[in-house]
């Protein structure tokens, strides 16, 4: 239990979960921002939640959206059990508490995380490279890109706060690209958690409100790569690194309109960091 600051009700740890997961109400919430203003240790601890969200939400956004397969249904697996049951009402209930109850969990609980387990979970360095970058860069857009009400966790006017943050956090110096010139100004950014650890997410968009994000980690593998495509689709990008230091740039434009502006990109950030 933690003394609030406004002499209040005290701010519990449910207090920081529900903050975390946007589900207090703005009193609340307000509260809450003012304990952790005042408390850094507790302050950490959040953010950690946060990132910790955010990476499952990102690395399980493609995954949530496949259906689930048929021999996990949960109708059919009930349709199943009362087949057998009605085949031996000498012990109906021996099969529910382990077999049945464990299909019925694994439908029920594990649709997306199983799918990810299945997968691999955490990738081994030897998948840390630009490909994995470019998925991550991908996935990030796809969960904040299309966010209304906080795709960015601080603003324009923070600029200089979030590069300290983010190089801080990173382990390394990091820049924010001005391409107010191309068209597209510079909205914000936030740390985003990925598989190979915390990265930078840059905002930005264009008049017309279509949006582009640089993603930025460090990286074990491929740290000098020529830029490359990594996808064309429903949203484009390139991907590319350099002294160490992993970029991903996803729009919903084709790869050829974006392509100068990671050009443009490369040219601004090389300069800032002496590339």
């Amino acid at each position: 239990m933690n003394d609030d600051p406004m002499g209040g009700r005290p701010i519990l740890e449910e207090d920081l979960h529900a903050y975390v997961d946007e589900a207090l109400d703005a009193r609340r919430r307000r509260e809450v921002r003012e304990y952790l203003a005042h408390h850094p240790d507790a302050a950490r601890e959040v953010e950690a939640y946060a990132l910790h969200r955010q990476g499952l939400r990102a690395a399980l956004a493609p995954i949530a959206e496949e259906p689930l397969p048929p021999s996990l249904n949960l109708a059919r697996l009930v349709q199943e059990h009362e087949q057998r049951a009605l085949q031996d009402r000498h012990a109906p209930s021996r099969r529910w508490p382990w077999g049945m109850a464990a299909a019925v969990m694994l439908a029920l609980g594990l649709g997306a995380g199983a799918g990810w387990s299945l997968r691999g979970g955490v990738p081994a360095d030897g998948d840390a490279g630009i490909s994995a970058l470019a998925r991550e860069a991908t996935r990030s857009y796809a969960v904040y890109a299309s966010d209304t009400v906080r795709p960015v966790e601080m603003g324009p006017s923070q600029r200089a706060e979030l590069v300290d943050w983010v190089s801080l956090r990173l382990g390394r110096k990091v820049a924010i690209p001005d391409l107010t010139s191309s068209g597209y100004n510079f909205i914000g950014g936030r740390l985003v958690m990925t598989a190979h650890g915390p990265a930078g997410l840059f905002m930005y968009d264009d008049a017309s409100g279509t949006r582009l994000a640089l993603t930025v980690r460090p990286m074990t593998v491929d740290k000098d790569t020529p830029v490359m495509r990594p996808i064309d689709g429903p949203v484009a990008g390139y991907a590319w690194a350099d002294q160490g230091l992993g970029y991903g740039v996803v729009g919903t434009h084709k790869a050829e309109v974006l392509h100068p502006l990671a050009d443009e990109m490369r040219r601004q950030i090389g300069s800032s960091l002496g590339g």
